[in-house]
């Protein structure tokens, strides 16, 4: 008898089933890995995503974040580039990767340049044939200090043994640390300072203080970039800056007038292929987690969203924001049902599908049972006929598969559950075809061979 469809094997099916449901769900539940180039390995901004890791981690978040670090903005934004990293710390004015769309702004960086007043350095023009000192900068910064000097028709002379006059049309370059600089400008050696840093960053209210502490009237001359709309036009990739008034403090207030300048910025950066989803939650554990990051460094108070009016702008501007970091700002963030969605309805399908075929093989069962049974009732009416014609010997052969019958009923009924009625219809049909063997066996004067009681059913079987 066949056992293609045992209840073992249904229930087999249907846990195996239930068990491959559970495991999409709890892929789609689980939390998404993402690699995160981050550079430059010294800088604020590696710091930064590394206390972002953990407190993702820490609390549990939909998101991981699996860092990638390097030596340079420029590697970081190939490694976005060529698909090694999902995310990357991005420095547009450096390198800006062709798939990446922005998600925050981690730190915003104007070009300050101060001088002890009254020096007469409020424009790039009076820079000409100045000692500039410099501290703590990078290529990138040198890259935007050219880029402006050349703007203003100035050279930068980057000669730090050179000595003697500055040239005309050229602005000396003067590395130094940041303790050395009192003693530069008490010395003469320097006309002024430059350094591509966030406003309000501690190392910019120092440096600020150092040069109104060189002037006689404890005030600073800042030189502002007035051309600045026009400047972004040629570079568009640095952004405008205004330093608002007062921010250094003081008395007077330094600057006593808001001084606007140009500057870049650090950006994190998404693929452009990220689903919205995950982008929408990168960006808004991000600025959740704000002040938990605070913590653990003061790179997180510079953290800012991007600015824009429309959403068109937003997506249509030189560094375009990504679709899902929009999504957060404007909170259009998709719910449970609209993220899965698409996932619940085809579980829905596949659930109804299982249902039908569950159905189906029910119904495949009780036809499988009820041929079976139909085979055994037909046989043992074919026996009653057979035996009033049989010798002893063919009620020999006929007796033996009776019992054979009755076995495989017995087998049947052991393995499934099986219908009342139909069942005591066997019992009837098989004890009529003993009795009508039994009755034939005794009008040719035979006597009835012993039966095993093993293939005896009553109805308690």
């Amino acid at each position: 008898m066949t056992t293609a469809f045992r209840p073992e094997r249904i229930f087999l099916v249907t846990s195996l089933v239930l068990t491959v449901a559970a495991a999409v769900a709890l892929y789609v539940l689980q939390a998404t890995t993402l690699t995160i180039a981050v550079a430059p390995r010294d800088g604020t901004e590696p710091a930064l995503m590394r206390a972002y890791a953990e407190a993702l981690k820490s609390t549990h978040k939909g998101v991981r974040l699996k860092i990638l670090p390097f030596d340079d903005v420029r590697e970081s934004a190939k490694a976005l580039e060529q698909g090694k990293a999902d995310l990357a710390v991005v420095r547009p004015d450096v390198d800006l990767p062709a798939n990446g769309l922005t998600l925050a702004i981690l730190r915003d960086q104007a070009m300050l340049i101060a001088s002890p007043a009254p020096s007469g350095i409020t424009t790039f023009p009076a820079l000409a044939r100045k000692r500039l000192g410099i501290v703590a900068h990078r290529d990138a910064d040198l890259w935007l200090l050219k880029s402006l000097m050349s703007y203003y028709g100035l050279t930068l002379q980057e000669n730090a043994a050179a000595t003697g006059p500055v040239p005309a049309g050229q602005v000396r370059l003067v590395p130094m640390a940041e303790e050395d600089l009192a003693a530069a400008f008490a010395q003469k050696r320097i006309d002024a300072v430059v350094a591509v840093i966030a406003p309000a960053a501690p190392m910019a209210l120092r440096l600020v203080g150092i040069v109104q502490a060189a002037s006689r009237a404890r005030k600073v001359d800042f030189v502002g970039v007035e051309d600045g709309p026009a400047i972004i036009e040629r570079l568009p990739r640095l952004q405008a800056v205004t330093v608002p008034a007062g921010l250094f403090g003081g008395s007077p207030k330094v600057p006593e007038e808001e001084v606007k300048t140009v500057g870049a910025s650090y950006r994190l950066m998404a693929r452009a292929s990220m689903s919205r989803t995950v982008a929408a939650d990168v960006t808004q554990h991000l600025f959740e987690l704000r002040s938990r990051l605070s913590d653990a460094t003061p790179a997180a108070d510079y953290i800012a969203a991007p600015a824009y009016e429309t959403t068109a702008e937003a997506t249509s501007a030189r560094l375009p924001i990504h679709p899902g970091a929009i999504d957060y700002f404007e909170r259009e963030q998709q719910g449970f049902i609209e993220r899965y969605g698409d996932w619940i309805y085809l579980l829905a399908v596949l659930g109804g599908g299982f249902g039908s075929a569950l159905a189906w093989l029910r119904q495949r069962l009780r036809r499988l049972r009820r041929e079976r049974i139909d085979v055994v009732m037909d046989r043992l009416l074919e026996v009653l006929a057979e035996a009033r014609k049989a010798d002893p010997a063919g009620l020999d052969a006929l007796t033996g598969e009776v019992d054979a019958l009755a076995a495989d009923v017995v087998r049947y009924t052991r393995e499934r559950e099986t219908d009342t009625r139909t069942m005591a219809a066997v019992m009837i049909a098989i004890e009529t075809a003993r009795s009508t063997i039994a009755d034939c066996r005794r009008l040719v004067g035979q006597a009835e061979p012993p039966r095993r009681q093993a293939f005896r059913l009553s109805a308690a079987e």
